[in-house]
Order: C-alpha cells, then structure tokens, then sequence
C-alpha cells in the first residue's frame, strides 16, 4: 500500500515508499563511480532518483515498468525537487498494490474518448479521407486504447495519446464556427493521423510506460513512418493522389521546423492549423500537468518542456480536465438517446 505521493513531496521529505520505474540510466561520475539516474512516477506525476555510488545489484534490479521500493530523501537541484536515493529494493513478496496508484492516466475512459473520435471521423464527407482513416483506424484501436503519446513531455500518461487527439478534434470543430470554409474534412484527419505511428515508434506496456523506442521509431521517427503508412494504405484504397500527398505533406510538416523533423513547413492552410492546434494542446497538458499538486498563489518546480519556467497557480486558476471529462460522458449519453430514438421511430415507420 502506497503511503505519500510523489506530487505531495516537498524538500527534505523523508521518502521509503514504492514508485514505478519509466526511465533508468546507469552512468559514471568524475571518479569512475556508477551511478543511477531514473525517471520514477505514480499517479501523481513523475520525478527524476538519482542513486549514487549504485552496487550491481541495483543496476540489475533498475527495469523499466518495474515496482520499486525506493529510500532517501527529496532535495531541490536546479529548481525542481528530485529524490536521492540511499537504498532501491525489488519488493521480495506479493504485495497489495494498486495498480492505478501507479500509473497516471488520462482523466476520460478510452472507450468513451474512441466512442467521440469515431463521431469525428464519421463527419468527414469526402469518402476517400474517410476511407484512409478507417482502414488505418481499423489496425490501431487496441493500442490506442493505452499508449501514451509521448515518452515524456506532453500526455505521456496511459491513453494519452487518445486524450490529445480529442481535445484536438474539439479545438479544430471549435475554429470551424468562427473561421468559414476550412476544409474540414482534411483538418479532422490530420489530426486523427498525425501522431498514429507513435504506436510503432514507441514500445509501451499496457499501463501505457514507454520501456524504449522501436528500431524503426528510433530510425525513421513517427513523421516518415506515418507517411509510409498513407502511402501504403493509399495505394491499397486507390485513392486520388493529391488527396494522398495533401495528408502527407500535413504530416511531414506538423513539427514545423526541421530541427524537430519537418523538412518542409506547412503550405496549405489546414497544414499550418495542424501545427498549431498540435503546439496548443501540448502547451496546455504542459501547463496544467505542471500546475498539479501547486497551491494558489505559488509556483511550480521549474518545467523543462516550457524552457525552464516557473509555471504560477492564479488564486481565481484551476483545472478543467474534471469538466472537460463531464462533459464528453454528457454528449455520449446524449448521443446514445439520439441513436435510440432514431432506431425507435425507423422501426415504427416498417
């Protein structure tokens, strides 16, 4: 049974509790010692433990996904709080754990967040997008269902991926009613397609913890193997080709710049819309997720992701992803009495 949290540690805590393991890294310090640097987490978010002078038996029990039992103390290094270790132990009996103490999640259930991305895909009008993105959609349901969708930095949480996606497709429908003639139909599969091959860069477990990334992933990176996949299924389809090098280019280009792997930036309007509705959740997940565990009035460790900042908790601030999750269980329930009335009356008119 787990005892604290690690978003409630503060500097100087003593800690002797346990903690999954998401990242481990055995290097050596000016003097030739080994030591231990791992990324742990729970529910509540994640650390960086260091373990120095680390034994070989430690750096043998340092596994990805493993439940650790972790002793030390937490200090502050460059204005965030990390956890020193002075012992890490594999628990040697079968203890009560909870799973979903250990793995933070989206905060909407992924059969809910599939059940609203299939009402997206079922408004795009142009037949052959929507062909495109069903037979793609057909072979990643299963891992959609968990993977995260990033190995750290933004929704790098269980069904993450899902999550982003959403809240995307919500944004996009939501700059439909005030910008007039977006193309709509090569928007929403941007955004259902523009991230779907981190399935394949990735290698995560089914509590959504990225243990590495594939050969391909780290070779090709999602970008190229999502165009490889259109391309692929295309061709199957025997879809119209600019509708296939248009999706494409969305993909190459959602990254923006090449240094973060888009060679071209995006040169039709719905492309450049992607980046940035793809840059504004992120930037959003980053903020919020920065932001749990801080009081009104204070501030947060320092963020990498956000260069460094320290993000502010406004005394009137808060977070909506509790509302956000409300509200997709309310248009689901909507949606179901719509399809039933509809089955009712269809069934009276035979």
């Amino acid at each position: 049974m787990k005892k604290v949290f690690l978003a409630e540690l503060k500097e100087n805590d003593k800690v002797d509790d346990f903690f999954i393991l998401k990242n481990t890294d055995a290097k050596t310090d000016k003097n030739g010692n080994y030591y231990l640097d791992l990324l742990i987490g729970d529910k509540s978010g994640d650390m960086i433990c260091r373990k120095f002078r680390a034994t070989n038996e430690e750096i043998e029990r340092a596994i990805t996904g493993n439940i650790l039992r972790i002793k030390g103390m937490v200090k502050e290094y460059n204005g965030s709080k990390n956890l020193n270790a002075i012992a890490i132990e594999v628990p040697h009996e079968e203890l009560d754990f909870e799973a979903t103490d250990f793995v933070a999640a989206a905060p909407i259930p992924p059969d809910i967040m599939l059940e609203e991305i299939k009402n997206f895909i079922k408004k795009i009008k142009d037949k052959d997008i929507k062909s495109l993105v069903i037979e793609i959609y057909k072979i990643s349901k299963d891992k959609l269902m968990y993977y995260p969708a990033a190995k750290s930095n933004h929704h790098a949480v269980k069904s993450g991926l899902l999550f982003h996606m959403l809240r995307m497709l919500k944004s996009a429908e939501a700059l439909s009613q005030v910008y007039e003639n977006l193309n709509m139909d090569y928007l929403y599969a941007g955004i259902l397609l523009h991230d779907i091959c981190k399935l394949d860069e990735m290698d995560a477990d089914e509590q959504g913890v990225v243990g590495d990334y594939t050969m391909e992933g780290k070779l090709l990176g999602h970008i190229i193997m999502g165009i490889k996949q259109i391309e692929k299924t295309a061709e199957r389809l025997d879809i119209e080709r600019e509708t296939v090098v248009l999706l494409e280019h969305m993909i190459l280009s959602h990254h923006y710049h090449p240094e973060y792997g888009s060679p071209k930036k995006p040169m039709f309007l719905e492309a450049e819309l992607l980046h940035y509705l793809d840059i504004l959740d992120a930037r959003i997940y980053d903020f919020q997720n920065a932001l749990e565990g801080v009081q009104p009035g204070q501030f947060s460790d320092r963020v990498w992701v956000l260069d460094n900042r320290n993000v502010y908790c406004p005394i009137l601030g808060g977070n909506n992803a509790g509302h956000e999750a409300n509200n997709i269980k309310n248009n689901q329930s909507s949606i179901k009495k719509q399809d039933e009335l509809q089955m009712k009356l269809e069934a009276d008119g035979k």
